[in-house]
């Protein structure tokens, strides 16, 4: 079972909790057992095309982007990130 970290504005879904365990064997996988256990997770998270443009999903400290995106493996151990990107200007 891996960790999810959550971040500040997605904790009003997971009751305040910054961090929850989901298991799968890909990223997709654990986004669809948060969606279980956290309803209006996914739709947070991804969009038609894939993970939303403005949030990042991190296994251990590698984005999926340049891993296998959704189908990016874990392990047990993994720990998982979402952290929403921050405009700067």
């Amino acid at each position: 079972m891996a960790t999810v970290r959550i971040p500040t504005p997605l904790r009003v879904l997971t009751g305040g909790e910054d961090q929850v365990q989901a298991s799968g064997d890909t990223v997709k996988d654990v986004i669809e057992a948060l969606e279980k256990n956290h309803p209006g997770m996914r739709e947070r998270l991804l969009d038609d095309k894939g993970v939303r443009r403005f949030v990042n999903i991190y296994v251990g400290d590698e984005d999926i982007r340049f891993l296998d995106g959704l189908a990016t493996p874990l392990k047990s151990t993994d720990e998982i990130s979402i952290v929403p990107a921050i405009a700067g200007g």
